[in-house]
């Protein structure tokens, strides 16, 4: 069985890695896992906070073992030496890999060969294509586009009118499980994550938005501590069914302003349109960060922005002195410990 498939370049050859139970305040423990990830192949793309993509296409014959077998040794590393399990997709290409991992319980490797693909698509709901938002799901089920299956079979033209010429396009070569691209070696970017989870599918939008505000006053108190700034913002949703999505926004300038940071995030969150979305858990992550005094910031000639900034200084040194729980902005959901 190893030998032809370790052979062929065409074959299973991209590991998708979720380490199970990672949270947000785990950097540490994330970066020595993709470290245990290059013990096996350079080729490690990290995904921050929890996951990673790995080609180990030039291990193959190394290890004398097929990805599947790899991916089975992935998994008993990270417990043998991290004490964390994993979920492990493996395909021949990142978006097949990513679907297999997300396609069942958690602590599984689920491996889909080429001859496999056609079958494991096509009764799979549109939502579970990755890029594919509620929003665009919602869309395309209006017109019958339900299932991965029915999305390959329409004229690409069809998909083209609906979603415009790219996005169409580039959706339809997604059904069909094409998806050219490469898994690029990068480290975990600079970056700080506030995470919270939901006790219950959370309907409420007022509730998600006040969350969110928690986790932005959370995020930007600790850069401010730490005299960083962002230059992005990634919202992560996390649904009943284990699917997630994950939107990035470049801020208008480096930042560690909550009220700024708060913004972004409402503005991802509404270009989502979940009004029916059960969400188990948000996620922000400031992206890019940056010294504060490296970074250019428009003067501001309006009174209120810069009683805010010193209404948001004297909070913060009243949290330094009393907790980080002492000042809390008005309307905001304090996030609790998933």
């Amino acid at each position: 069985m190893t030998g032809d498939r370790t052979r062929t370049g065409d074959g299973p050859h991209v590991l998708y890695v979720h380490f199970d139970g990672l949270g947000p305040a785990t950097t540490e423990r994330y970066e020595a896992l993709l470290a245990l990830l290059t013990d096996i192949t350079p080729v490690v793309q990290a995904l921050p906070p929890d996951a990673a993509l790995a080609d180990v296409r030039g291990a193959l014959r190394y290890f004398g073992r097929d990805a599947a077998e790899l991916a089975q040794l992935v998994r008993l590393r990270a417990l043998a030496l991290h004490g964390t399990d994993c979920t492990v997709g493996v395909a021949a290409s990142p978006l097949l890999a990513r679907m297999a991992a997300q396609a069942g319980e958690p602590g599984q490797v689920r491996e889909v060969r080429p001859e496999e693909t056609a079958a494991f698509l096509d009764r799979r709901p549109v939502a579970a294509l990755h890029g594919v938002g509620p929003a665009t799901a919602r869309t395309l089920c209006a017109y019958g586009l339900d299932s991965v299956g029915r999305l390959a079979a329409a004229p690409p033209a069809t998909l083209q009118r609906i979603l415009g010429a790219a996005p169409g396009r580039r959706l339809h070569e997604r059904a069909r499980g094409i998806d050219p691209t490469p898994v690029t070696p990068t480290a975990p970017p600079r970056s700080a994550t506030a995470e919270h989870r939901f006790e219950r599918d959370e309907l409420d939008a007022e509730h998600r938005r006040s969350t969110l505000l928690a986790l932005a006053d959370d995020l930007g108190f600790r850069l401010r501590a730490e005299g960083q700034v962002a230059r992005a913002l990634t919202l992560t949703v996390r649904y009943a069914d284990r699917s997630a999505t994950t939107r990035t926004r470049t801020l208008s300038e480096p930042t560690a302003h909550t009220p700024a940071l708060a913004a972004a995030a409402y503005a991802l969150h509404d270009a989502l349109g979940l009004q029916r979305a059960r969400v188990r858990g948000v996620a922000l992550r400031a992206e890019e960060l940056t010294a504060a005094e490296l970074a250019a910031r428009q003067l501001s000639f309006d009174v209120r922005e810069e009683k805010a900034r010193r209404a948001e200084a004297a909070a913060d040194r009243a949290r330094r002195r009393f907790g980080t729980a002492a000042v809390r902005p008005a309307g905001s959901s304090p996030p609790r410990a998933a």
